[in-house]
């Protein structure tokens, strides 16, 4: 009996109508178009307008157009694993939000929090359970509603991110197709660098935390830089060498859209061109979670059933991995 490959079968995704431009941001903040351009590659984000939206709203739309341009119901699926750093709620888990707004009544879910890793993670998870035999339809979603935890006053977050939400659909495969390996990766020495200060166990919310504006992403940029174009860089590079692949056997590189100087570092360690590589954060900015499947989503159309495709991530935590899988269809 062949080896059972977790393929993915189906993408999809969503982004808000909402346009905030580098020109409004110097409006907001002290920065200036070619300041970011330079610095990050980004010209515009998506934003999430409207009282009482949460991520899983982006991910309603975004799991429906998968569904249906997989011909398949939400009853199908076995179980969802939603990777976000923005949950609708500390709790109910926002994947099970999610079941309940589609329809997957036979789904069981959690989410997952390892910050812009998260949908790495979540894949390698995922596959886990359709490798086993243990189930049949395992859907991947990730997505954040960034300008949730955003200070707009904070030029050091408030010109990366954006919101947004990809998907994938994880199915058996038996020919040799999907995901092959993968490496994850995390230090939680990085936390300090990265992440929230406030609003868990550790310190919950008060008058004071909300004054001192500790409910927003923090960053050092200048350390979280470097680690993620050394980690980041290093692991993509550690599943081609593991996996007896050249920089000619690579058809896509599908980097976390950080940072462009980070990603063409990526590719540059990889040695993989750059008509190889997946880019829309001019477009999107960071959507954490988002960046991955988005990219997916907006390629699947150029890729070729066999093709070999690295993902690679870096996050808060910190947290970094990579992922090698042959892609399973032709669109």
């Amino acid at each position: 009996m062949s080896k059972i490959h977790a393929a993915i079968t189906a993408v999809n995704g969503y982004v808000p109508d909402y346009v905030l431009t580098n020109k409004e941001l110097e409006t907001i903040v002290d920065t200036n178009d070619e300041w970011i351009t330079t610095r990050t590659g980004i010209k515009e984000r998506r934003i999430l307008k409207g009282e009482g939206l949460g991520t899983s709203d982006m991910a309603v739309p975004a799991v429906n157009g998968l569904l249906k341009k997989k011909g398949i119901e939400a009853k199908e699926i076995d179980l969802i694993i939603f990777c976000t750093t923005t949950p609708d709620f500390t709790f109910p888990a926002t994947a099970n939000v999610l079941a309940d707004k589609i329809g997957a009544v036979n789904a069981w879910g959690y989410d997952l929090q390892a910050a812009c890793s998260g949908f790495v993670f979540g894949l390698t998870t995922g596959a886990q359970f359709i490798e086993s035999g243990k189930h049949k339809k395992v859907l991947v979603v990730g997505g954040d509603k960034m300008s949730s935890i955003i200070n707009y006053e904070d030029r050091a977050t408030c010109i990366i991110f954006g919101d947004g939400c990809g998907c994938a659909l994880l199915e058996p495969n038996e020919e040799g197709l999907g995901v092959q390996d993968s490496i994850l990766r995390s230090d939680g020495a990085g936390g300090k660098y990265l992440g929230m200060k406030a609003g868990g166990s550790v310190k919950p919310a008060t008058h004071e935390t909300i004054d001192a504006k500790e409910h927003f992403a923090y960053q050092e940029g200048q350390t979280v830089f470097k680690f993620a174009v050394t980690n980041m860089a290093d692991v993509a590079a550690e599943i081609m060498e593991r996996n007896h692949l050249s920089s000619d056997d690579v058809a896509w590189l599908v980097p976390h859209q950080a940072n462009k100087r980070i990603i063409d570092a990526t590719a540059a360690r990889m040695g993989v061109s750059a008509e190889k590589v997946m880019v829309n954060i001019e477009r999107y900015g960071n959507t954490t979670n988002g960046t991955i499947p988005l990219c997916l989503w907006e390629w699947e159309k150029d890729l070729k059933k066999g093709d070999n495709i690295i993902i690679a991530a870096f996050g808060g935590g910190f947290t970094w991995g990579s992922v090698y899988l042959k892609w399973a269809y032709n669109s």
